[in-house]
């Protein structure tokens, strides 16, 4: 079947549909990785985007049912060079485009994709309409610019939990990091984390319980008064989708909360707690999606080569450098890729230290979380900053 991806640029792609029916609208971006695409589909980082893998050979090793990063696929679209239906691994258990229909994803295949990614680079993320129902290539165009356009989107209402509820489990594929459950120094103690839940990854609420950290996932519009009802060791905030601007409650909520408990932020829970300290953000041209991006780490000058999947980016210029120490860097054009509170436990990157996909040379980050909750003696009254 005949799709067709248009951008408000006026580019027209026309391919072959390997996913579902329909027509959908979303920013088109690109990432990098290799491998790695069931996590990428399934991230919902993603909501709200159509995604275009660089790399050229997409579903030779097919679908299975422990490499899910959230409980469906959370991408717009999906936009690859070459669909390999014929898959092969022993852990599979259907191929990508019979799980993509059964999710109700649209993909298409047999476009320039290196055309499209030095477009979005020259450019910048641009709107698109995925279409298999409208070929009428001027209409789609037209559709792709009445789009909604990613900054000023709340689009982590749309993915969080919508109620609060128990995480408890640990990786157990063969592929796992080593457990590093509470360990005898804490005579066997669990630490209680709250973890907001803006569009959380799995594999993130894996790593933390192997780290010896006993879960509630609560929804991104949590009050910071229900947090700490929960009486929590320390407060985790997630990776998520959309414009970090736009989450205002998430925002006040951190503001109360800053100072009350050790705090953790990946992603756009490392933006959030920018905004929520004072700072700015701001839109990356294209953004920064793939599994290699290498960063650097102030404190040691080691490089961590690093998982990234984010849009949008922390204006350090905006940040208090009195309050609020720069701790990574971007290698590639220096945004910033972490930061830490100089007086109060908190602490955060902008990259992804639970991979999925991608390297594990960032996992010490979890013990740093660890580490905090078991040293530090604060106020566990609300303080308004």
């Amino acid at each position: 079947m005949i799709v067709k991806l248009a951008l408000e640029n006026g580019t027209v792609f026309t391919g072959e549909n390997f996913g579902a029916e329909g027509e959908i609208a979303g920013e088109v971006v690109f990432n990098t990785s290799i491998t790695g695409y069931q996590e990428i589909l399934t991230d919902p980082s993603y909501a709200g985007q159509i995604v275009t893998m660089t790399y050229p050979l997409i579903g030779n090793y097919g679908v299975n049912l422990e490499d899910l990063e959230s409980v469906k696929p959370q991408v717009s679209g999906f936009v690859v060079r070459e669909y390999f239906d014929f898959y092969s691994n022993w852990r599979a258990t259907s191929s990508l485009g019979d799980w993509l229909k059964k999710n109700n994803i649209i993909a298409i295949q047999g476009i320039d994709t290196r055309m499209l990614t030095k477009m979005i680079r020259t450019l910048g993320a641009l709107r698109g309409v995925l279409s298999t129902t409208d070929g009428d290539e001027a209409r789609l165009v037209k559709k792709a610019k009445a789009s909604p356009e990613m900054t000023g989107l709340d689009l982590a209402k749309k993915v969080t939990c919508s109620v609060p509820y128990k995480w408890d489990e640990i990786d157990r594929t063969i592929f796992a990091l080593a457990p590093q459950a509470a360990s005898a120094q804490r005579n066997g103690r669990r630490f209680k984390v709250a973890v907001y839940d803006y569009g959380v990854k799995q594999n993130i609420l894996r790593r933390l319980t192997s780290y010896g950290c006993e879960l509630t996932v609560v929804p991104a519009s949590y009050s910071a008064e229900q947090v700490l009802a929960l009486n929590p060791d320390g407060i985790f905030l997630s990776n998520g989708p959309g414009d970090p601007d736009a989450v205002k409650y998430a925002i006040l909520n951190l503001k109360k909360l800053i100072g009350t408990k050790p705090m953790f932020g990946i992603c756009l829970g490392h933006q959030l707690l920018a905004l929520a300290l004072g700072g700015k953000t701001y839109k990356l041209k294209f953004g920064h999606r793939g599994a290699n991006h290498p960063v650097k780490n102030l404190h040691t000058g080691e490089i961590e080569i690093t998982s990234q999947n984010h849009g949008f980016a922390v204006d350090w210029k905006s940040m208090d450098g009195s309050k609020v120490e720069l701790t990574h860097i971007n290698l590639n054009d220096n945004t910033v890729e972490g930061f830490q509170h100089r007086e109060l436990p908190l602490f955060c990157v902008q990259y992804h230290p639970e991979a999925s996909p991608g390297p594990h040379d960032s996992d010490y980050l979890f013990a740093k979380f660890v580490k905090m909750m078991e040293g530090q003696k604060i106020s566990s009254t609300l303080v308004v900053q």
